[in-house]
């Protein structure tokens, strides 16, 4: 699948048809998001995904099709961390919820360009470095075991590297200037605080694919299958973050779980060349059960005090 270059084009023609539509048609006029609409771009965006599995099931065979699902499960589920950082970002930020719908379309395209560079560099070291595989694993089970057992840490974007350039390179306004990026005031081009939230959002996604990437490598080799189950989740990440973002805090007991499944993902990949190696459609097994679990438990044991993470209100925002 990786030779034909008409499915590339054809896979990204149709990424960039769905943003264009998106954004052009659904999201033309800046609004708040509700939880129905949220839920059912939610819906779309994964019976898109499992049609086009459907399809790789239907051209390529069973076993494409089950590495397909069982990345876009790996993917899909790791992006509940991104979720958290864009909600306690647009919280302290103060981004009116009629804003944040922009704010992570135009995150997410960049997240898919930096994504397809990783995956790339990712093919070409795994190819001409076959050792660097077991590289990745080790790296998955410590990082795995740092989120069972790390407690979490209070963000602070302002002190951010990466905002404290930014702010040396161009000026940055004291309040929002409606849905823009970029204003110009007094002859001088300025940055806005959205532009902040949305750099820092790029960031965060670089750092959470220097996890959830290398996962996928311990199920398929196939840049072609890496790359789609990627961009589907990573497309389906903007409408599930507004519709979890208000409850995420009950499923407190997640994060361990997608610790344990980066943990395992790292030991089937050291594996994977030894006479234990641990078959894809058990992999995916095991990988439903422990999120499903993690979900479970958290509701039959939620936390005492509930911290609420729902969407900011209008105000002005704190200086980056």
């Amino acid at each position: 699948m990786t030779d034909n270059p008409w499915l590339w084009i054809g896979f990204n023609v149709f990424v960039l048809c769905m943003l264009a539509l998106d954004l052009g048609v659904f999201h033309r006029k800046a609004h708040v998001v509700s939880f129905r609409e949220a839920c059912g771009w939610t819906v779309a965006w994964v019976s898109l995904a499992m049609l086009f599995n459907i399809g790789l099931w239907y051209f390529a065979g069973a076993q494409t099709a089950l590495e397909f699902t069982t990345g876009y499960v790996i993917e899909y589920s790791l992006s509940v961390d991104n979720i958290f950082v864009f909600a306690m970002l647009f919280s302290y930020f103060a981004v009116p919820p009629s804003y944040q719908h922009r704010v992570l379309f135009w995150g997410i395209l960049g997240a898919l360009i930096l994504r397809a560079a990783m995956i790339v560099a990712g093919t070409v070291l795994i190819t001409k470095f076959e050792w660097i595989i077991y590289v990745f694993g080790a790296f998955l089970i410590v990082t795995g075991i740092k989120m069972i057992v790390k407690q979490e840490e209070e963000l602070h974007p302002e002190r951010n590297p990466v905002v404290r350039w930014f702010k040396k390179l161009m000026p940055v306004t004291s309040d929002y200037r409606g849905d823009k990026f970029f204003v110009r005031e007094n002859g001088i081009r300025m940055a806005t605080p959205l532009f902040v939230v949305l750099l820092l959002i790029e960031v965060s996604d670089v750092i959470f694919a220097v996890d959830s990437i290398p996962a996928i490598f311990a199920v398929t080799k196939d840049p072609f299958i890496v790359y789609t189950s990627n961009i589907f989740a990573i497309l389906g990440l903007r409408s599930l973050y507004f519709a979890l973002a208000g409850v995420l805090e009950k499923f407190h007991l997640l994060k361990i779980g997608l610790g344990v499944v980066l943990t395992f993902v790292g030991v089937k990949m050291l594996l994977g060349h030894t006479a234990y190696k641990i078959d894809t459609l058990v992999s995916l097994g095991v990988i439903v059960g422990v999120l499903a679990t993690s979900i479970v438990l958290s509701l039959l044991r939620p936390k005492k005090a509930e911290v609420h993470l729902g969407h900011a209100s209008d105000g002005p925002p704190p200086q980056p």
